[in-house]
C-alpha cells in the first residue's frame, strides 16, 4: 500500500478545493451521454398496474413502463404516476417483472419499489433499478424515453458505441 505524507495529503486537498471553488472541477466529471429520444406509448393506452414492455436505450435493453395509480419520484403525467425502469435485475441481470405494485426478480427474489426510484428493499440486489427518464407531451398524450439514471446491468456504459 502506498503511503502519503501529511504534507502531500494537505497539498492534494487544497488543490481539489481550489478546483472546486473555481469551476475547474467540471473537468473531473464524465460528460452526460447523448441518449436517443424514443416514443414509448400514449397515455390513452395505459391502464393502472398493466405494464408495457419496451427496449431502451437500445434493442438489448429491456424496460418496463407502468402507470402506478399513485404519485412516484420521477413520475410523469397528470398524476405523476407513470414511470419506467430497466427490467434487468441489478444483482445478476435476471429479468424483473411488475407484480403487486413492485418489481420482482424471480431468480433471487430481490424487490424494488417503483414509486421510490426503483429502490431495492428486499433480496440480494444492492443497487436500485435504473430509472428511464420520461417526458410527457400533454398536447398529444405521447410518452417518450429520453435517458437513464443508473447503470444498466452488465454494462460499462448504457449506450453501445456505434461501429
Amino acid at each position: 500500500m502506498m503511503k502519503m505524507s501529511r504534507r502531500r495529503f494537505l497539498q492534494a486537498s487544497a488543490t481539489t478545493a481550489l478546483l472546486a471553488s473555481t469551476g475547474g472541477a467540471h473537468a473531473l466529471v464524465a460528460p452526460s451521454l447523448p441518449y436517443p429520444r424514443k416514443r414509448v406509448a400514449n397515455i390513452r393506452d395505459l391502464k393502472e398496474d398493466q405494464p408495457i414492455l419496451f427496449s431502451y436505450p437500445d434493442d438489448a435493453s429491456p424496460a418496463i413502463l407502468v402507470k402506478l395509480g399513485r404519485e412516484a419520484f420521477g413520475g410523469i403525467g397528470p398524476q405523476r404516476d407513470i414511470v419506467a425502469f430497466s427490467s434487468l435485475c441489478t444483482h445478476q441481470g435476471c429479468p424483473v417483472s411488475y407484480e403487486k405494485k413492485r418489481f420482482i426478480c424471480k431468480c433471487h427474489y430481490s424487490m424494488f419499489d417503483p414509486a421510490k426510484n426503483g429502490q431495492t428493499y428486499q433480496g440480494h440486489a444492492s443497487e436500485w433499478l435504473p430509472q428511464i427518464i420520461l417526458r410527457y407531451e400533454p398536447r398529444t398524450g405521447d410518452i417518450y424515453a429520453e435517458g437513464v439514471e443508473g447503470l444498466i446491468w452488465g454494462r460499462a456504459s448504457n449506450l453501445i458505441a456505434k461501429k
